[in-house]
Formats: structure tokens, sequence, C-alpha cells
């Protein structure tokens, strides 16, 4: 009897937080992403072969059905939407809605239809050379090979020193903006887990007995050694050039 009291005290709990969820949307969702998450278009056009019409939707905000809780946390928690405009790339920002509100939409997207889900992550498994390799192979083209973020074509890959290992997560498995998705074929989430500790270790890496620049990748380092070994022959160069003339 208890159980039945308690399971209903917490399906009431949810479906308030989903209601909750629900007004949270009209607010701040529904005119980019259209009611209960059906999608938003700017318009219609149409075509088709062979005397048929067919109407194709312009979209302006993807839908929402089946996209699951994973992709609501992740752009939530990172203040990549509500976005301030339509067209730009979503980036880090300070966070509009509150814990208990992001938590209410989250589970109210979840809601519109079954979907991925965020799952516990545990970098601690994970190995920090063995991250550092699958980073090298699939993350640091865009990200750098320190997480520093960069640059392609369209698009401004961030920075991941702000990043949780639960965004990291979603992330991968989401394939936010230009980033591809991987799924678990791809990376495996022992994989996973190594890669997202390598990231924790680039946030503070060890820099015994060197000089860290920055930790802004090899280019830099080159170049202030360049710089200092430059130096070093100019001033070699004069005082050798000094002696000839007084001798």
């Amino acid at each position: 009897m208890r159980w039945a009291v308690l399971i209903a005290a917490l399906t009431l709990v949810g479906s308030a937080a989903a209601d909750n969820g629900k007004q949270l949307y009209g607010r701040y969702c529904a005119s980019f992403h259209g009611p209960n998450g059906a999608g938003s278009t700017s318009g219609q056009r149409f075509g088709g072969s062979a005397g048929r019409n067919q109407s194709v939707n312009v979209g302006l905000g993807p839908p929402l059905v089946g996209v699951g809780t994973l992709a609501a946390d992740f752009y939530l928690t990172t203040g990549y939407m509500p976005l301030k405009r339509n067209g730009i790339q979503p980036r880090r920002s300070g966070l509009l809605l509150s814990e208990r509100q992001i938590d209410a939409l989250v589970r109210y997207v979840g809601s519109l239809g079954p979907g991925p889900k965020p799952r516990p992550v545990h970098p601690e498994r994970g190995d920090v050379a063995e991250g550092m390799r699958l980073f090298r192979s699939h993350c640091a083209g865009c990200h750098q090979i320190v997480a520093e973020g960069g640059y392609v074509t369209n698009a401004v890959p961030p920075a991941l020193g702000d990043a949780t290992p639960e965004q990291i997560y979603e992330a991968v498995r989401l394939g936010p903006y230009v980033m591809p998705e991987f799924s678990e074929k791809a990376i495996s989430n022992a994989q996973l887990a190594s890669i997202i500790r390598y990231v924790e270790y680039a946030k503070h890496p060890d820099n015994r007995g060197g000089w860290a620049i920055g930790n802004v990748g090899p280019i830099p380092e080159g170049l202030v050694s360049w710089f200092i070994a430059g130096s070093v022959l100019l001033g070699v160069c004069l005082v050798i050039g000094r002696r000839l003339h007084h001798a």
C-alpha cells in the first residue's frame, strides 16, 4: 500500500513537472520549435513531378518529437538554447533558466516521444593515453589536440574547458550543429570514457619540467622557441662582429 501511494505521489510530481515544462516550452521554445514540438516552418514551397504537387516545409526550428531528454539536457545546460535569433551558431552562454526549470523543460521534451536519454558517465574508468589517441583521431581536427577550440568552414568549434563530462558525452552522441554524431559502434562507451578523461586532464595538464605557454599546442611553443633561439643567435653574431672589428 505504501509503495502504491509513493508511486502515485511520484507520478503526480512528474506530471506537475511536465506541466510546468509545457508552460516554459510555450514561453521560450514554441516560437522556434512549433507547438507540441512539431517543428516550425518559414513557409511552404511546392514541387514534385508528373504534375503532382508536393508540400515541402522550409524549417526554422526542427521538431523535438523523439529527440529524447539527451538533446534537451545538452542544449539547455550549456546555454546553447534558447537562441538569440534564428540562423546563428549555438554558443555556450549564461543559463537563462534555473536548474529546476531546465529539469522541468527536459522532462517535457522527453514526454513528447521516446528518444535517447543521458546516462551516467565514468571518466575515472578511462585511460588518459588511450583517450588522447582517440581524441586525436576523432576530435582534434576541429577542437585542437589540447581541446582549446578551432575554426572550420561556417563554424567555430568551441573550447572544452567549461564542458562537463556529461555534456561531452551528450555532444558526442548527439552531434550538435556541424559536429558529426558518433554512435556506440563508432565510439564505444568505454572509449568515450577515455576521451572524457583525457579532456578533463587537458583542462589542467601536468606541465612538470616544461613551460605551458597557455596550453594551446605546439605551434606557439615552436614560435617561442625560434624567437628565443633567433635572439641568442643574433646576440652571438653581434659579439663575434664586435670582436672582429676590434681585432
